[in-house]
């Protein structure tokens, strides 16, 4: 079988993790995992060769070196090699392991067996080639912002199923679903979940079938918040977007017409230095941001409307 697949590893300072992955999601990469390689990290991403070539890979690797400049971090090393299509789908699976994120989440690997014993609400997960493997710090921020926020609402609010009766949210930019899965876990009534990507849309669907989430709870389709307007009934509760800071601030005004008077929201993949042109651009439309949080150079804001 043909080589068709480029197998990259970037060896670096565990602070230049998110960054890097990042960087290889918007170079195209089908797939990334991590692991520690004594005080530095091992990054694994994959490219199809149709894509890209030695050419394009060089230039990856001189981003790579500007982006650790930036921050006043050393270089990460870049290599690459080829392998077969049979080997690139499973290649990467083998370095991703459980990983718990806030208080109350497991992120488990689907090809991995569950804990036998857990108190923490266990996300399976098998996101193909879909951003949201919880590795990346955006995707942490937002599952801890909803359980922040799903913590919090009154009891009086959550039914005799454990649900929080009638509280439907939106997931823009869905990719695998982490976050869908994560709000109706937390015990959300119903999301709406769309993503541009057809393939992240499928994942979507998958991963709320490998979690038992029932296909009337779980919404996903092709699109982006013009498909929204069409799909919910009413004015949503609830808003979570993990995408890139550009594409936000474009969507804010759509946001602003499937939202109530009470609609809060999570918007995170910003980095700190555009936080402060998406608060801007919220309060524009009569948003108002209530918490900052960060983790390294990235951010997710909690907002709620004025």
């Amino acid at each position: 079988m043909a080589n068709t697949w480029w197998e990259l590893q970037i060896l670096c300072e565990p602070d230049l993790e998110d960054s890097i992955f990042w960087r290889l999601e918007d170079f195209g990469c089908r797939g990334t995992a991590s692991e520690n390689k004594g005080n530095s990290s091992l990054v694994r991403a994959y490219l199809p060769t149709i894509q890209t070539q030695l050419l394009d890979l060089a230039a990856l690797s001189l981003w790579l070196r500007q982006d650790a400049l930036c921050v006043g971090l050393s270089s990460p090393s870049l290599q690459w090699q080829l392998i077969d299509e049979e080997d690139w789908a499973t290649s990467w699976k083998q370095y991703w392991h459980p990983q718990e994120i806030g208080d109350r989440f497991l992120i488990n690997p689907a090809w991995l067996p569950l804990p036998e014993t857990t108190e923490r609400l266990v996300i399976r997960l098998d996101p193909g080639v879909a951003f949201g493997t919880g590795n990346h710090a955006t995707t942490q921020l937002c599952l801890e912002s909803l359980e922040m926020r799903l913590s919090g609402v009154s009891q009086s609010f959550v039914g005799n199923s454990g649900k929080h009766e009638h509280l439907v949210i939106a997931d823009i930019g869905c990719g695998s679903g982490i976050l869908s899965i994560g709000a109706l876990l937390l015990g959300a009534e119903k999301v709406y979940a769309v993503d541009t990507d057809p393939l992240a849309v499928q994942s979507t669907i998958s991963n709320g079938a490998l979690n038992d989430i029932s296909p009337e709870r779980l919404l996903p389709a092709l699109g982006s918040v013009d498909v929204l307007t069409k799909l919910v009934e009413n004015p949503v509760d609830g808003i979570v977007c993990n995408i890139l800071a550009n594409v936000i601030i474009e969507l804010v005004p759509e946001m602003s017409a499937i939202a109530k008077p009470e609609t809060w929201a999570i918007f995170s993949g910003i980095l700190l230095e555009q936080s402060k042109a998406v608060a801007d651009a919220l309060e524009e439309n009569g948003w108002v941001v209530a918490t900052l949080w960060k983790r390294k150079e990235w951010c997710c804001l909690n907002v709620r409307r004025s």
